[in-house]
């Protein structure tokens, strides 16, 4: 019992001392160990195995008793020496905070006694800086009084000085005092209320205006605005007013620059006047040589009288610019009707000329000053369209290209000057407009007249097919118009030369491209597309020469340039035109109608080609399909359609080798055109037979796979057809063979016949089933049976869905499809 009871109160003592991971992983880290007795894990018959491994080492048992007791005893005093601590620990917490809260109330009479030390400090500090105070603010008041004073006395003597300098006209001192006294003057305005002060800017003001008025007499003296004197040349005394001019009312300074202005320009107004020979257009470089000399010499003879930042030069060349625009608007008015075209260009560009010669001059500063009246005011927007323009042999090899944009130079700055004097001129642009109708007019005639003469293009396939050189000659003969009427005008005369290139362009399409494509039989004058190539049943229709195909492939590619370099010319006229006119721009009507051009040839092209498969397939019509007695090789009619595809379509295709978008709508136009025509003429043949369904099959496989080459056929260079093409000859070629797979199937029973028939054509309907009985030769009483059982299993189609000519994909042969069928599509594929 005492055994089990020792036992139980082990176990129990090991379950107290049991501790979790963590903690025990604290006191490890606290209080690092190597002792195994400290172990969580500790194992009390390893640890004796340790301690005696062997039995000899049992001898030592007692001492290795005694030190354990040792420990024991150790850890007791230590365990005794923590308890009894901790007893004491509540006593000791008491007595520090006594002590802690007696530090504080220290603390805090100390903390008071300092801040009363402070208080008594600052109260000595201001009573010890009362005095110096006083002492810094009357300093402060007499400093500002001496200042005062002195600026008083500097004013007093300044304006006596100011006054006395005036009377004797010693500008050049006036100049350096007026500006001092000026700037004492700013520091009294607060004691205007003083009469002496107020008395002493009085006479100020009038000192200024003693000088002005003197300035101007001396002026006027020495530049009389009166008679024909002229002035000898500057002196120091004028040079010196200037800089006192610098300083007074800036109207002192604008009534000077306008009497020397007007004084310097008093010669060109009698030497150009309306009545003189040299007034008129013809003359007009003497009007700028004029002014040239005089700004040389006022740079030789005034250039150092009067300020730089004046700008005295450039004011004087403004002036004479408002005067001759005025003075060439007056006479122009005059003389209307002496003005060409020539002489016209010819005054602009010399006055473009010399409005680049002043930007290149001056900065044109003076435009926008305000500082100068003006006669008339100057131009409120620049130049935009000033930029370095391609030379004639660039822009000939753009036009080649077919880009009014290239080749392109770095935009040239603006030009300040730009219609500072050619303005005048814009009122009378009509006469370059009506100049440039007719030289157009004449152009148009002798692009007429020279295709007349060299004939169409030669049948060449390397060149055939080529944009007609009269194209890029007209655009280039375009681009130098715009180019000049912007440089002359950017409003309404671009608007006025922009309908007269709307109906040239129109001219060219109707007299040089569509006037120029190949007329039949049937077609009268003009072209009409709807009366071409009709359709003559038992009779050879005329097909197009190779000349003609190649004339009708080359017109197609001009008008593809035209199209897309009138494009063009609509973006850069609207870059040209003000910002307020673009809208007033618009190349729509005339794209429409090189884009009729294109259609209209390729509807030749499409038409004559199949035109030309018209009597192989009336041939096909007209067979005796029953009695076909074995499937053969392809018919004669396929044949004759294979041959003539082979025969146009690369010469197309090569003449068009630049414009390859256009001979791919060729070839889907001839699709859809040559297709529906095939099966229309496959209805006709009837009855057939079984073998001659076969043929048939056989034939229109043949077909198929033609068409399908047809893009590249005969040429080199094998290239896959486009995706739109394929799919539609894909659609409308495996509706004939579905025909016919229907045509070859057994009509009876009738109720696989129908349902063969529903699954085989998607677009069926009762007008398409009849076409299919007659062609199987039934009779009328046989067909109304069918044709009921069809009307009742047929879905019912949805609104507008049912369409008797449209080209759909078909469902796949169904199961129920004859062996005799099954074997011929092997004998297809064996073949090719």
């Amino acid at each position: 019992m005492m055994e089990e009871e020792e036992l139980e109160f082990v176990e129990e003592l090991e379950a107290v001392l049991q501790l979790t991971p963590e903690v025990q992983l604290a006191i490890e880290q606290v209080f690092p160990s190597q002792d195994p007795l400290d172990r969580a894990d500790f194992n009390a018959v390893e640890y004796i195995n340790t301690l005696f491994p062997t039995e000899q080492s049992l001898a030592n048992i007692d001492e290795v008793v005694n030190k354990i007791r040792l420990k024991i005893r150790r850890l007791d005093d230590n365990i005794r020496t923590v308890v009894r601590g901790q007893t004491n620990v509540g006593q000791d917490g008491r007595q520090a905070l006594e002590e802690a809260q007696k530090a504080i109330q220290q603390l805090f009479g100390k903390i008071k006694d300092i801040k009363d030390k402070a208080e008594k400090s600052e109260q000595m500090v201001k009573e010890i800086t009362r005095d110096i105070k006083q002492l810094d603010h009357a300093k402060r008041h007499l400093t500002t009084s001496i200042t005062t004073l002195n600026h008083l006395h500097m004013l007093a003597g300044g304006v006596d000085s100011l006054e006395a300098m005036t009377r004797r006209r010693q500008y050049g001192e006036v100049a350096n005092l007026l500006q001092g006294v000026m700037n004492v003057l700013e520091h009294f305005h607060k004691y205007m209320g003083i009469p002496q002060i107020r008395q002493l800017s009085e006479r100020v003001k009038a000192a200024q205006t003693e000088l002005g008025q003197q300035i101007l007499a001396d002026f006027e003296e020495a530049f009389p605005s009166q008679g024909t004197k002229r002035p000898g040349g500057p002196s120091n005394v004028l040079r010196d007013a200037c800089l006192v001019a610098n300083i007074l009312d800036p109207r002192i300074k604008q009534e000077i620059m306008k009497k020397f202005i007007k004084q310097h320009l008093s010669e060109y107004l009698v030497l150009f006047q309306e009545n003189q020979d040299v007034a008129w257009l013809d003359k007009i470089d003497r009007r700028y040589a004029w002014i040239k000399r005089q700004l040389v010499d006022y740079e030789e003879k005034y250039g150092r009288m009067f300020p730089r930042e004046w700008y005295m030069a450039e004011r004087i060349a403004v002036e004479f610019c408002h005067v001759t625009r005025t003075e060439l608007a007056k006479i122009m008015r005059t003389r209307a009707k002496e003005i060409e075209v020539k002489l016209l260009l010819f005054a602009i560009q010399r006055t473009t000329n010399f409005e680049g010669f002043l930007a290149k001059r001056f900065s044109g500063c003076t435009l926008t000053d305000g500082t100068l009246k003006k006669l008339e005011s100057p131009p409120t927007s620049t130049n935009p369209f000033l930029e370095d323009e391609p030379t004639p042999e660039m822009e000939e090899l753009a036009m080649e290209k077919g880009d009014l944009d290239q080749p392109k130079k770095p935009k040239a700055p603006d030009n300040p000057f730009h219609g500072i004097v050619s303005k005048c001129f814009e009122p009378h642009l009509y006469v370059y407009i009506e100049s440039q109708d007719k030289n157009l007019g004449e152009l148009i005639d002798r692009f007429v007249a020279d295709f007349k003469a060299q004939g169409p293009p030669k049948p060449n396939t390397d060149e055939g097919g080529a944009v007609l050189p009269s194209c890029a000659d007209l655009f280039v003969y375009y681009k130098k118009c715009m180019v000049q009427c912007s440089q002359l005008s950017t409003g309404e005369p671009m608007i006025a030369l922009t309908t007269i290139f709307q109906k040239y362009l129109r001219e060219y399409a109707w007299k040089i491209l569509s006037g120029n494509l190949p007329k039949t039989t049937t077609s009268s004058g003009g072209l009409t597309i709807s009366s071409l190539l009709k359709e003559k049943e038992g009779s050879e229709v005329a097909k197009f020469t190779l000349e003609e195909l190649c004339l009708i492939c080359s017109i197609l590619s001009t008008a593809e340039y035209c199209l897309a370099t009138t494009q063009q010319l609509e973006e850069k006229l609207k870059e040209k035109v003000d910002i307020s006119l673009i809208e007033r721009i618009n190349l729509t009507g005339e794209m429409d109608t090189f884009s009729t051009v294109i259609s209209s040839s390729i509807q030749l092209l499409v038409q004559d080609l199949d035109a030309a498969c018209d009597p192989a397939l009336t041939a096909m019509s007209k067979m005796q399909w029953q009695n076909v007695e074995h499937v053969g090789d392809q018919s004669p009619y396929v044949t004759s359609v294979i041959l003539h595809i082979k025969q146009n379509v690369p010469i197309i295709r090569d003449n068009l080798a630049s414009t390859r978008k256009y001979f791919t709508q060729f070839c889907i136009k001839f699709a859809n055109s040559f297709i529906p025509k095939f099966i229309t003429h496959l209805f006709k043949c009837k009855p057939i037979s079984m073998v001659g369904a076969e043929q048939l099959l056989l034939d229109t496989h043949s077909l198929k796979m033609v068409l399908l080459d047809l893009p590249s056929i005969g040429s080199q260079v094998v290239r896959k057809a486009p995706a739109s093409y394929t799919k539609i000859v894909v659609k409308g070629m495996t509706r004939a063979e579905m025909i016919l797979k229907v045509v070859m199937a057994p009509h009876e029973p009738l109720v696989v016949f129908v349902d063969n028939y529903i699954k085989l054509l998607t677009d069926c309907n009762t007008e398409t089933f009849q076409k299919i009985l007659d062609m199987k030769g039934l009779k009328r009483s046989e067909q109304s049976s069918m044709l009921e059982l069809l009307r009742q299993r047929l879905p019912a189609p949805p609104s507008g869905a049912e369409s008797t000519g449209s080209l759909s994909l078909m469902a796949p042969t169904p199961e129920q499809e004859s062996s005799r069928i099954r074997k011929l599509e092997k004998l297809i594929k064996k073949r090719l």
